[in-house]
C-alpha cells in the first residue's frame, strides 16, 4: 500500500513542479492541445454513431419483443462508445508524446537536472528517437488492445461485467499509460521497452498509484491537456524511483542522516531493491 500513496505522490510533485515552473507549463500545453482537437472529433463521430453501428451488428434481434431489444441494442452502444473511450485515453498520451517529444524530453532533463543528479541523454538523433518512440507506443497499443477486447467481451457478464470489469479497465488504462509517460525519461537512460516492462512489474503498486488517477483525471479531456506537462514531470520523478535514484526528497533524508552520522547510497540505474 506504501507504494500505491508513492506513486500518487510522483503525480502530485510533477504537478507542483510545472506549476513552479510556468515556461515548460506553456510549452507542454501545445502538443496537447492539437491530440485533443483531433481526438474529440473522433469521439463525437463515434457517438453519433454507435447506435448506427449497434443496430448493424444485431440484425439478429430485429424480432425481438420489448423491451429485449432495447436492452440488448442500448447495452451495446454504451460499450462501443465505452471501447471507444477506453482507446481514446490509451493512444492519447502515446500521440501527444510523438507529437511533442522535443518539448518532453526537454521537461524531462530539466526535472532531472532540478534533482541535482545527472541528466542522462540517449545520444540519438531525434528523427531515431521518434521512430523508436512510435515503434514502442505500437507495440505497446497492441497489447492494451488485446485487453480492451477481452473486456469488452467480458463486459456482457451480468453484473460483473458493469462492476469488476470497468474497476480492471481503469487498472489496464493507468499501467500502460504511466509506461508510456516513464519512457520518456527512461529511454533517455538507455532502457528498451522490454527493460522497461520488466522494471515496471516489479513495482506494479506504485505504478497503479500514479496511472490510475491520472487515468481517471484523463477521461475530462480539457483536465487531460492541463494535466500533461505535470504527468510528464511526474513520471520522471517516478523513473527516477524505479532505477532508485535520488530525489529532491531523498537528498533531505541524506543530509538529515549524515547529521546523525549516517551514510546513504543510491543505487544509480537499477531497480529499486527496496
Amino acid at each position: 500500500m506504501h507504494d500505491l500513496g508513492a506513486g500518487f505522490g510522483h503525480l502530485i510533485k510533477g504537478q507542483r513542479w510545472v506549476a513552479r515552473h510556468g515556461k515548460w507549463f506553456g510549452i507542454g500545453l501545445l502538443p496537447g492541445l492539437i491530440t485533443l482537437v483531433l481526438y474529440a472529433g473522433a469521439l463525437v463521430g463515434l457517438g453519433y454513431g454507435a447506435d448506427d453501428l449497434a443496430d448493424w451488428a444485431t440484425p439478429f434481434a430485429d424480432d425481438w419483443s420489448s423491451p429485449w431489444l432495447g436492452l440488448l441494442r442500448t447495452t451495446l452502444t454504451v460499450l462501443v462508445f465505452a471501447f471507444g473511450l477506453f482507446l481514446a485515453v490509451i493512444t492519447f498520451t502515446a500521440v501527444t508524446l510523438l507529437v511533442g517529444q522535443p518539448f518532453y524530453e526537454s521537461l524531462s532533463e530539466e526535472v532531472d537536472r532540478a534533482e541535482g543528479g545527472e541528466v542522462p541523454e540517449s545520444g540519438l538523433p531525434l528523427w531515431r528517437e521518434l521512430w523508436i518512440s512510435a515503434r514502442d507506443s505500437a507495440r505497446i497499443l497492441v497489447r492494451v488492445a488485446l485487453y480492451a477486447v477481452l473486456l469488452f467481451a467480458l463486459g456482457f457478464i451480468p453484473v460483473a461485467g458493469q462492476t469488476v470489469v470497468p474497476l480492471l479497465g481503469f487498472c489496464v488504462t493507468g499501467y500502460f499509460l504511466a509506461e508510456e509517460l516513464t519512457a520518456v525519461a527512461l529511454q533517455r537512460r538507455g532502457m528498451v521497452l522490454r527493460d522497461r516492462l520488466v522494471l515496471l512489474r516489479g513495482r506494479r503498486l506504485l505504478i497503479l498509484g500514479f496511472g490510475v488517477p491520472l487515468g481517471l483525471a484523463f477521461l475530462v479531456p480539457f483536465v487531460a491537456v492541463f494535466l500533461m506537462p505535470g504527468a510528464v514531470a511526474g513520471a520522471t520523478l517516478l523513473a527516477r524511483d524505479l532505477v532508485g535514484e535520488d530525489t529532491d526528497d531523498d537528498v533531505d533524508e541524506a543530509d538529515d542522516g549524515q547529521d546523525q552520522g549516517a551514510v546513504t547510497s543510491p543505487l544509480p540505474y537499477g531497480p529499486n531493491q527496496n
